[in-house]
């Protein structure tokens, strides 16, 4: 005579419609990050911020000495004036010579019919002619210095807008709407243009990214369903359990990680209310399809064993096997089987400390339970 029937708890493997979804540890992400820097050089004499304030794009941040960027766009100023002045005295020149070029050809010309009457002498026509030549070579010089003066004035007007736009980078503004960090250098420093240090780095945390990694395996999945819409991924902090942030996925990585066998994620949140911190570490789920006949039973006959997790599967003599199975995610108490168990099986949901592959098991009365729909 063998050993008595173990007293167990039974239930019955069911079906039910599940919403596959993948669960990971991610990582929050500003959605930008701008390193501010000084596009010129001079003294910082004023921060116009506090450490960890929040800022909008435009917003005057740091100012700059503008002094010495003044004076130099005076100076610059100063000089398209009177490049202005020589051009304009350069045009005068010109028109003053082409009049009496004019006037020097007109008497050469006459001259020279006169010298062929015998009424002057050639000696009065050649003064003639080389007055003409010397006028002619004096419109020549007129308009090189032209040339020459409208060369310096554009130039100068150059450095007339260098010296603005540089007197305008002594007001550094914001670049992007977001959250400033630690103030890295003070007002009364000496700062480079575009030196190594940075003035404050601002992270832009509405909207945040969340990357994380999921099994090669499910990315046929994703890109397939990624195809048909935008994906729903929910980011729980720690913290505050019961106030999930809900996001989208946004980017699929071009390559999987061979050294892991995941491909990375990266789900975009609003961040409403920046929940989401940078640098924060959330629990994400990335909802899938559903699954209309999932096989589920209750969690509590999960169990797990050197090989793996496995189930006390009740045979039709009342004995048991320990049944290795492949688990998927928990819903409500319950955890789907994705592989070594079928709908309508019995499984051992308590007692499993006194079992053996082989036991007999007797079910404590009025405690069977269905799983789903079987």
């Amino acid at each position: 005579m063998g050993p008595p029937p173990v007293p167990v708890t039974l239930a019955t493997a069911g079906t039910q419609a599940v919403q596959q979804v993948l669960q990971a540890i991610g990582n929050v992400e500003p959605s930008a990050t701008v390193q501010v820097r000084p596009q010129v050089a001079g003294e910082l004499v004023r921060a116009n911020f506090a450490e960890g304030q929040n800022v909008r794009k435009g917003d005057l941040l740091f100012q700059i000495d503008p002094r010495p960027f003044h004076d130099a766009l005076l100076q610059a100023e100063a000089a398209v004036a009177r490049d202005r002045a020589l051009l304009a005295q350069a045009e005068a020149n010109l028109s003053r010579d082409q009049a009496q070029q004019k006037y020097a050809d007109t008497d050469a010309h006459r001259n020279q019919q006169l010298v062929k009457e015998g009424i002057v002498a050639r000696s009065q026509y050649e003064v003639s002619r080389t007055n003409a030549d010397v006028y002619a070579q004096s419109v020549r010089a007129d308009q090189a210095a032209i040339q020459s003066a409208r060369a310096s004035l554009e130039s100068d007007q150059a450095a007339v807008e260098k010296s603005k736009l540089d007197l305008s980078f002594c007001e550094i503004l914001a670049p992007i709407s977001g959250r400033t960090g630690n103030l890295l250098v003070h007002a009364g420093n000496y700062v480079k243009s575009n030196g190594d240090t940075s003035l404050v780095v601002i992270n832009q945390i509405e909207p945040v990214f969340v990357s994380f990694s999921v099994p090669e395996q499910k990315l046929a999945a994703i890109r397939r369903l990624s195809a048909a819409g935008k994906l729903t991924v929910r980011a729980i902090t720690k913290d505050a359990p019961d106030k999930p942030a809900t996001g989208t996925l946004s980017v699929v990585d071009n390559t999987v990680d061979t050294t892991t066998g995941t491909i990375r994620l990266k789900a975009t949140f609003t961040n409403a209310g920046s929940v989401l911190w940078p640098g924060q570490f959330v629990d994400v789920t990335l909802a899938l399809d559903t699954k209309a006949d999932a096989v589920v039973v209750p969690s509590e006959a999960v169990q797990a064993g050197q090989k793996g997790s496995f189930i006390y599967v009740v045979k039709a003599d009342q004995s048991v096997e320990a049944r290795l199975v492949t688990t998927g995610q928990l819903v409500d108490g319950k955890i789907v089987v994705e592989s070594g168990l079928k709908a309508g099986e019995t499984v051992v949901t308590d007692g499993q400390l006194l079992l053996a592959p082989g036991a007999k098991v007797m079910a404590l009365p009025g405690v069977k339970t269905e799983t789903g729909r079987s």
